[in-house]
């Protein structure tokens, strides 16, 4: 049984329920990365939401097939190749493979489908051939072909294009050959580009002539190839709306004569110490850059996905420390929790990933759930998360209940993709007072003889004095407040 996701989609201005075009099978195409240097962290801020994404629909018990393309040919691939000497593939097969193993540091989901553009150029030429014949594209004297604006009478529909001042009207439009632009433009762009000098042995044979794809096309032709009807979500970040999702749907609805995709649903951008990143300004890191400074990935996971997807957050150092701790006391729970119901975390997780334990009732965690479910709203289920692991009194529950609160706990886990296996530091140990070591044992004594009262009363005289007693299989630890 499935239950209820909500994602704002960005089409309609508003959360809705996914609701798949068949039966539980979501198919999810998110835009990948340009494989021509290392993925910063803003980058991986969009493509780490989109994990959790589908985490959380596959616990909520939908199946995801999950397309994510490499764009490997387009202006800044093709610069990068000339200004290091290097064909375009050594390039583009380097930064795919620091991409690949980035993404494994982090614990995200391979997707089942990753398609590199230079690998679908039949397509794209189909594509542009069928827009062609229906007017909706025009060739000109050097070879290159233009989707024609003018033609679809809904351009614009996605970024509410036509409620902005423009800088071209659709009346006086003139085309763009560039992959990228900015600005507020109406201007028909570019979907064949005839070969340049520039471009070197980058080009293939087409009815136009030597080229290349635009870079907008890419991604209509293999979502297209990859989740035929199946198109329900479609996600990057909030920069692709305007010109490349808009693009991608003008020429994808006036091939295919319905519509693209049903959910469109964009993350925020990243600032860094409360400005744009930079090489120039000296914050711009990648996984690597943070690792160096002794933070795990799984700690700049939790950093970047901490808050909500849709709001521009500001990564600081103290935003490591602040995620390390919380890691630690999440880490801490689990340990304990586990430790009590004899379950193992790997083979927990495993199950989990595999779709099982996804009946169980969510208990103490129904909360934290029911926000993350809620378009992925990631600081209220956290915060959630945290007042039930204070709450739980591990100490007092048998195996089978703690198997109980484990379950739960660990499909929150799972979803937020967290890998607590990883080193995260601990704070250094404080030694007690000996009075205060005194009582410990004394209230340790009360529990093993059962004597709750006494011991409730003694773990509340600690507290009152400034330490909490955690609870292990075989003992205990004390720690202060």
């Amino acid at each position: 049984m499935m239950s209820d996701v909500l994602f704002h989609n960005t089409l309609s201005r508003k959360a809705e329920p996914i609701q798949p075009s068949k039966g539980n099978l979501v198919g999810m195409y998110c835009c990948g990365p340009t494989v021509y240097a290392q993925a910063h962290i803003g980058n991986f801020r969009t493509f780490l939401s989109q994990d959790v994404m589908r985490r959380t629909l596959q616990i909520a018990g939908f199946k995801v097939i999950h397309v994510r393309n490499l764009t490997d040919v387009d202006d800044k691939t093709i610069a990068k190749s000339r200004e290091e000497c290097k064909p375009l593939q050594e390039v583009t097969e380097l930064w795919t493979k620091v991409f690949h193993r980035d993404c494994e540091r982090f614990n995200m989901l391979k997707p089942q489908i990753e398609p590199r553009a230079t690998d679908h150029i039949q397509e794209q030429i189909d594509m542009i051939a069928n827009l062609l014949d229906q007017g909706h594209a025009y060739a000109t004297d050097d070879g290159s072909v233009y989707f024609r604006v003018s033609s679809f009478e809904n351009y614009g529909k996605l970024s509410r294009l036509k409620e902005r001042e423009l800088t071209t009207s659709a009346a006086d439009s003139s085309p763009n050959d560039s992959d990228e632009y900015e600005r507020d433009s109406m201007a028909d762009f570019v979907m064949w580009k005839s070969r340049k000098e520039g471009d070197g042995d980058v080009f293939w044979e087409s009815p136009w002539g030597q080229g290349r794809p635009g870079w907008h096309l890419e991604c209509s032709a293999m979502a297209m190839k990859y989740l035929g009807s199946n198109l329900d979500i479609h996600s990057g970040g909030e920069d692709l709306i305007f010109p490349h999702h808009e693009n991608e749907i003008a020429q994808s609805e006036c091939s295919c004569n319905s519509q693209f995709f049903k959910y469109w649903i964009h993350c925020a951008h990243l600032l860094v110490e409360g400005g744009k990143m930079s090489k120039r300004l000296n914050n711009f890191y990648t996984v690597d850059d943070i690792e160096k400074k002794g933070f795990p990935p799984v700690v700049l996971r939790y950093a970047l996905t901490s808050g909500a997807y849709r709001q521009t957050i500001n990564f600081t150092m103290d935003s490591l420390h602040a995620a390390q701790s919380a890691l630690v006391r999440l880490k801490r729970f689990s340990d304990d929790i586990l430790g009590t119901s004899g379950l193992k975390r790997s083979a927990l997780l495993k199950a989990i990933g595999k779709g099982k334990h996804l009946k169980d009732d969510w208990g103490m965690f129904a909360a934290a759930w029911e926000k993350l479910s809620n378009d992925l709203n990631i600081p209220a289920a956290l915060g959630s998360i945290f007042t039930s692991i204070k709450s739980a009194k591990i100490e007092e529950l048998d195996p089978e209940a703690a198997a109980k609160y484990a379950i739960p706990y660990h499909k929150l886990i799972y979803a937020l993709g967290y890998d607590l296996d990883q080193f995260i530091a601990e704070k250094p140990k404080v030694d007690a007072p000996e009075e205060i070591k005194k009582l410990a044992f004394e209230r340790w004594e009360a529990k093993q003889s059962k004597d709750w009262a006494t011991s409730d009363q003694l773990r509340d005289a600690l507290q009152k004095q400034g330490w909490k007693i955690l609870d292990k299989k075989d003992g205990y630890v004390l720690e202060p407040l």
